[in-house]
């Protein structure tokens, strides 16, 4: 099953997109990076990493932002990631509740990663380069 994974510049929002995705798909794989490690609003590399390690599986892991630069630390993120695993995570363009949700469902359903993206483009809110 492909893993979940939301990053935003807000701890609380990241853990209600995740209640309210878990809500709708209990049994899938979502993992949070919000905030930073002090508590502030913002990203952090460090989170994001551990968020992607945790829900990973060889399904592959999605990841939903919500600003620009939790984009940049989702990439970086990446970058520090075992070269097995990076081919296997796609970060996608979307709402961040809507793209959760959409996606949590999708993968409960037994839906690829490749399905689940496709799945999500109609909602690209034009965030990524």
């Amino acid at each position: 099953m492909v893993g979940i994974v939301i990053i935003s510049h807000s701890k609380n929002i990241a853990d209600g997109v995740k209640e309210l995705a878990s809500q709708m798909a209990p049994n899938v794989d979502i993992g949070v990076a919000g905030g930073t490690s002090d508590g502030r609003v913002g990203t952090d590399m460090e989170k994001i990493s551990a968020a992607i390690e945790g829900v990973y599986s060889e399904d592959g892991v999605i990841i939903i932002f919500d600003l620009g630069s939790a984009f940049m630390n989702a990439e970086m993120a990446i970058e520090f990631l075992d070269e097995k695993m990076k081919g296997k995570i796609k970060i996608v363009d979307c709402p961040i509740v809507e793209g959760a949700v959409t996606a949590a469902v999708e993968s409960s359903i037994g839906k690829n990663i490749e399905e689940i993206e496709e799945a999500l483009k109609p909602m690209n809110l034009g965030k990524m380069p």
